[in-house]
C-alpha cells in the first residue's frame, strides 16, 4: 500500500513538472512571462489624457457634469491609432439610445440614486441625444 500512494505521489510530481509552465508561482499563482507576452501586445486604448491632448472642447464641455468621470473610449471604442495620427483611425460615432440604455436602463440591481429610465415613462423611441448632450447629459 505504501508503494502505491509512493507510486501516486512520483506520478503527481512528473505530471506537474510537465504541466505547469516555467515561471508559474513567481509572482503568486501567476507564470511570469505573462507579463512579457502581455508587454507585446499593442496598447488598443489612448486614455483620456490623450483625447484632451486634442479635444480639450470636450473636456471643458464634460467638466461638472455626469459623465465627467467616464473614460472617451468607453463610449468611442479603443483609439490608440487615432491618438497616435492614423488617419484610418476615426472615433466611433455611437447610437446614443443604444449607447445610453446599455447604463441607464432600469434595473433593480443599480442603486436607486443612480439615473434609471423605464422607456415608456421617459419619453418615445426617439433618440436620447434630441433631449440630453452626449458630453454633459443634463436636459438642454
Amino acid at each position: 500500500m505504501a508503494g502505491l500512494f509512493g507510486l501516486g505521489i512520483a506520478v503527481f510530481f512528473v505530471l506537474r513538472h510537465l504541466l505547469v509552465p516555467e515561471g508559474f508561482g513567481v509572482y503568486g499563482h501567476y507564470r511570469a512571462g505573462a507579463l512579457a507576452d502581455n508587454m507585446t501586445v499593442p496598447a488598443r486604448y489612448a486614455g483620456a489624457s490623450a483625447c484632451g491632448d486634442c479635444h480639450a472642447d470636450v473636456v471643458a464641455a464634460r467638466e461638472g457634469g455626469r459623465h465627467a468621470r467616464i473614460g472617451c473610449e468607453a463610449c468611442h471604442g479603443p483609439l490608440s491609432a487615432h491618438a497616435r495620427g492614423s488617419t484610418d483611425a476615426v472615433p466611433r460615432r455611437p447610437n446614443g439610445r443604444e449607447l445610453c440604455l446599455s447604463c441607464h436602463l432600469a434595473n433593480v440591481a443599480r442603486p436607486k440614486a443612480f439615473p434609471q429610465v423605464t422607456i415608456p415613462d421617459h419619453g418615445d423611441a426617439g433618440p436620447c441625444l434630441a433631449c440630453h448632450k452626449a458630453h454633459a447629459p443634463a436636459i438642454s
